[in-house]
């Protein structure tokens, strides 16, 4: 299981955080002013994002192994049928691979349900990152508005930044703000060095699913082998 570094695609909707400071007078136009944080760095920072993580790879973790299940036992199915085959009758043969064929549809369901678009992965991660999101949006909008920026911009993964100047960049002094140490990173611990938060595609092909709580990339898995329609009646 990787350790993520940006929002499930999950980069927080800090991709580009624009603050407009209402104040009012010609002074305004001239003094404009700008930062920039790198987001994903921010949340390194931060004990409930770490946690977060952590609880979203755990239910990846436990969905991708019960898909496998799922398709490990179609498998077993279509060996067992193609060694009886030749002794099995039309009807008999119809029946066994219609098995196969349901067993690896409901594995491709189960992934639909638990990784596909607005899933339970997704969900989940709106509920546990949202909270966070919304801490590191009110601190920022009391930073710009204390210091006067027109703009805070977002340098994370993904970005349209191609140049910044480290003396624009706050990240630390939003993580001070926050209560953490900069440069404390917390690690997530790796449950698994196999898995990967995106789910196994039951029809083996690639599965969009996001890192479970990464900030700013995408995991998909495959797995090869037959699809659900691979068993053929002759």
């Amino acid at each position: 299981m990787k350790s993520y570094t940006s929002f499930f695609n999950i980069r927080l909707a800090l991709t580009a955080i624009v603050f407009a400071v209402c104040m009012m007078g010609p002074s305004y136009v001239s003094a404009q002013k700008f930062a920039y944080i790198d987001s994903d760095y921010v949340l390194l920072h931060m004990p409930d994002y770490a946690a977060a993580q952590q609880e979203l790879n755990a239910y990846a973790i436990e969905w991708q192994e019960e898909i496998e299940a799922k398709l490990d036992a179609a498998d077993r199915l279509e060996v067992a049928y193609r060694a009886e085959r030749v002794l099995l009758t039309k009807e008999m043969r119809q029946k066994r691979e219609q098995e196969i064929i349901t067993k690896r549809a409901e594995a491709k369901e189960m992934q639909k349900q638990k990784f596909g678009v607005d899933g339970e992965l997704f969900q989940k991660r709106q509920e546990l990152i949202e909270p966070i999101q919304q801490q590191i949006f009110d601190v920022l909008k009391d930073i710009a508005g204390g210091s006067g920026y027109m703009v805070i911009f977002d340098k994370s993964n993904q970005s349209n930044m191609l140049y910044t100047n480290p003396k624009y960049d706050i990240s630390d002094r939003l993580i001070k703000k926050l209560g953490y140490v900069p440069g404390e990173i917390i690690e997530v611990e790796k449950k698994d060095d196999s898995g990967k938060d995106g789910g196994k595609d039951s029809g083996r092909s690639n599965s969009n699913a996001t890192d479970a709580g990464r900030p700013g990339g995408n995991s998909t898995m495959q797995r090869s082998g037959g699809s659900p329609g691979g068993v053929k009646s002759k």
